[in-house]
């Protein structure tokens, strides 16, 4: 696999070596202390980066405009009501519009073909924001957060993500983990689990790399000895209300509160999310569930016990998206 990740997409992290993604975070150091330090390099300037969301966001918008504009380029917005894509214009031929306007592409929405069109018809980088299958650039700031907060080397670092383990987190969790050597786990019922695929390639990726990788129904053996444990909401954007019901029955044993904390049997565990997080009912979304459903106490997918507890790092995973997105930018266009 290519070293050189100049003019370079990131559409999954399939594709990327583990060589790869080492280069990526290494450089995600570099430029997060360079930002700390207040030296300015402005590595793009000069460059324009268009961002195209048609699923909204708060963290992979900010990370992308800041890391954009902290090196110098310019970025431009792009919703489905502020552009024609989807009503009088294909993605194939949105993608040839902006590849001559723009030195690079973000797309963050709902399938993993139109981020692979764009990539195939623009001519210049593509980077996924988020689709339904994947989130790479999430895991790129998971990462760096693990390494941040364990001192042990990276393919000595285990983690569990516990609960829908098909959404794009647990596959590109499953994903990074088993291309990084790491120790690898996911906690889930049987019918959420990742699919048959998805497992299998991931396999092969840790047999390369010497990987760990585990797929149960426990929820406490999923989390038994980790470094770190991983959830997210338990029904995606995009799915009706609905679908709360049946999800919560087989998600509630895996819901992360203090006893699967202590499962872990690790007083140094860490509990991250890729937010936002239904940890309390002082959302709209989050006051409406718990009103249905009374009987999940002060939290779903996490209580807030857990995460208002010093055990909670998804701030610093927020702040990483910043710092693992700059570094995929200059690597790309710098």
């Amino acid at each position: 696999m290519p070293f050189n990740n100049r003019n370079r997409s990131l559409l999954s992290l399939v594709h990327h070596s583990e060589r790869d993604l080492h280069y990526l975070l290494d450089l995600s150091r570099d430029l997060k202390r360079a930002k700390y330090s207040g030296v300015a390099r402005r590595s793009l300037a000069g460059k324009n980066i268009a961002l195209i969301f048609e699923k909204t966001s708060t963290r992979t918008r900010c990370a992308f405009e800041v890391a954009a504009y902290d090196e110098g380029a310019h970025v431009t917005y792009i919703d489905p009501s502020s552009s024609q894509i989807g009503h009088k214009e294909s993605m194939k031929d949105t993608a040839r519009v902006l590849g001559r306007m723009y030195d690079a592409i973000e797309y963050r929405g709902a399938s993993q073909a139109i981020v692979e069109e764009l990539a195939e018809y623009a001519g210049v980088p593509v980077f996924n924001g988020l689709t339904d299958e994947f989130h790479p650039t999430q895991m790129l700031a998971d990462v760096l957060t693990m390494t941040e907060h364990c001192s042990k080397p990276l393919h000595e670092i285990s983690y569990a993500f516990v609960g829908d383990g098909r959404n794009n987190v647990g596959n590109s969790l499953l994903l990074v983990g088993a291309k990084l050597g790491m120790d690898v786990r996911i906690g889930a019922p049987k019918a959420l689990w990742p699919s048959e695929e998805h497992v299998a390639m991931c396999r092969g990726f840790a047999e390369e790399s010497g990987a760990r990788v585990t797929i149960t129904d426990d929820p406490k053996e999923a989390v038994r000895g980790v470094d770190f444990i991983h959830t997210d909401v338990w029904v995606s954007m995009g799915e009706p209300i609905e679908t709360w019901g049946e999800r919560i029955d087989m998600l509630m044993p895996f819901q992360v509160n203090p006893d699967l904390m202590a499962a872990a049997e690790n007083p140094r565990v860490r509990f991250m999310h890729c937010l936002p997080a239904f940890h309390n009912s002082e959302t709209k979304v989050g006051r409406q569930i718990a009103e249905q459903y009374p009987h999940l106490g002060n939290g779903i997918e996490v209580t807030e016990d857990v995460f208002e507890s010093p055990a909670n790092i998804a701030f610093e995973q927020a702040e990483n998206r910043m710092h693992t997105i700059k570094a995929l930018l200059v690597a790309a266009l710098g």
